[in-house]
């Protein structure tokens, strides 16, 4: 009987191309997933991601459904995939869903964090995790800014990518956290487009310098410009945080 297995996992994107699987390269997380899965299943097997990293991003929820014949017990299929994946990918919960679940298309919202360090000493223990800028910025003129990006609102300004898709997006909140040096900024949205987080983060901190002024994110939404956003801040301070299901 076929089963519908689901799978929790995290993963330090350091050294991969992102999550999703590229024609050219078997460096992706999808790729080291389906080989790992696929060797301990002794079938072939292919896994379907909730949501999309960049090259260098990290992962603490990110959720994949794959289809198995193999009767194995959960808790043994746990154990013996954490041993077969690379040690910076790690499965930390297993579940048999319904045969309807999907991960791709019951994702409601997704949270991403952007970690920024302000202080003038780079980490050391936390250097692959946060964008080192070694800069005070002002956090309550970025806060008045990031009101702006709430809401239902064209985002081409803010990719990297043109695309005949629609570039509409939501953005319900933006949350900001100090933790000593470290600024951490909190996304949650229907969906992003391509380097979108990491172009509006880029934009904020300009403001927070005093690079740019606050109103000049309505131009950008005006005109749909990517020259005229910030510029994009390294993909080690970004980490998809969570996948928010329909209930």
């Amino acid at each position: 009987m076929k089963r519908n297995i689901k799978l929790t996992i995290a993963y330090e994107g350091t050294k991969y191309l992102g999550f999703q699987r590229l024609g050219d390269s078997e460096n992706t997380i999808q790729e080291k997933l389906e080989k790992c899965l696929s060797r301990l299943l002794e079938e072939e097997i292919l896994v379907i991601g909730a949501s999309r990293t960049d090259a260098g991003a990290h992962a603490l929820d990110q959720i994949v459904n794959f289809h198995t014949y193999n009767q194995m017990e959960l808790d043994d299929m746990l154990v013996n995939i954490n041993k077969f994946l690379p040690e910076d990918i790690i499965t930390s919960k297993i579940e048999e869903v319904s045969d309807s679940f999907h991960s791709r298309y019951w994702v409601d919202k997704k949270t991403y964090l952007y970690r920024i360090y302000t202080g003038v000493v780079p980490p050391l223990f936390e250097r692959k995790f946060v964008y080192f800028l070694g800069k005070n910025l002002d956090i309550n003129k970025m806060k008045k800014a990031s009101q702006l990006l709430i809401g239902e609102k064209d985002f081409q300004g803010f990719s990297r990518k043109n695309t005949k898709k629609s570039t509409v997006r939501n953005i319900y909140n933006i949350e900001f956290k100090v933790i000593d040096n470290e600024l951490q900024l909190y996304f949650t949205a229907d969906g992003f487009l391509y380097n979108m987080v990491r172009i509006l983060v880029g934009t904020l901190i300009e403001i927070g310098l005093n690079q740019r002024e606050i109103e000049s994110i309505n131009e950008i939404f005006a005109n749909g410009v990517r020259a005229e956003a910030g510029y994009l801040v390294p993909a080690s301070g970004l980490v998809l945080f969570k996948n928010h299901f329909k209930n």
